[in-house]
């Protein structure tokens, strides 16, 4: 049960069920970290949670892949954002995919770019950060069980994938690849075996 995956269009079951994905973000204080690996924007207060079957899993922070980590029809995107939640035990329980080709800029990059480049080592206050201000394009997404995509590794995670694709301009995907430590540039995992798991899409209309 590991991430991420191809979401194969033919092998997708409607489930409208689902509903609609239920955020609850509000502003908080934030900061930014080169993990070497990626780029993380951590969120220090309670920046919100989202609420999935009933349970409600706690914002803790967003990074960026290069290219995207989920594939659809086997096409990779040119970037992917992970926004990661905790379980109330803080494990982390959820994660949303957004993904992104090349086109006019996105706002939420935008705000964290113009930091990069006198990024160190340490951490970097951003200040107050409204995870709100995440362009999440469509209502639509994709939902399947998974694993974290870095080590160690974990399963159990609930992935939600939003349908849309994105957009961010060259220049921010450059900023990123760039940032990162030589090796890192590319920091996509491979895409996994599905080994007999079902991946679902939710869509206001209930049909593909």
């Amino acid at each position: 049960m590991q991430s991420p995956i191809d979401l194969l269009n033919s092998k997708v079951q409607v489930l409208p069920s689902l509903g609609e994905l239920k955020m609850d973000y509000k502003p908080a204080p934030a900061t930014l970290k080169n993990r070497g690996h990626d780029i993380t924007v951590k969120w220090k207060g309670d920046a919100g949670k989202i609420s999935i079957n009933g349970t409600d899993y706690r914002l803790l922070q967003c990074h960026w892949h290069t290219p995207s980590e989920h594939t659809f029809n086997g096409s990779r995107y040119n970037l992917e954002l992970h926004i990661v939640h905790l379980r109330s035990d803080g494990e982390i329980g959820a994660v949303i995919g957004i993904t992104y080709t090349y086109g006019r800029p996105d706002p939420f990059l935008a705000m964290l770019i113009p930091s990069l480049s006198s990024l160190g080592t340490e951490e970097k206050d951003l200040g107050i950060i409204n995870p709100g201000n995440i362009e999440f394009g469509s209502r639509e997404y994709y939902r399947y069980i998974g694993s974290l995509t870095v080590p160690p590794c974990s399963e159990g995670v609930i992935w939600t994938i939003v349908k849309k694709v994105g957009t961010a301009s060259r220049e921010q995907v450059r900023a990123l690849r760039e940032a990162v430590n030589d090796g890192f540039e590319a920091n996509a995992r491979p895409i996994q075996k599905l080994n007999g798991r079902t991946v679902y899409l939710y869509t206001p209309g209930g049909s593909a």
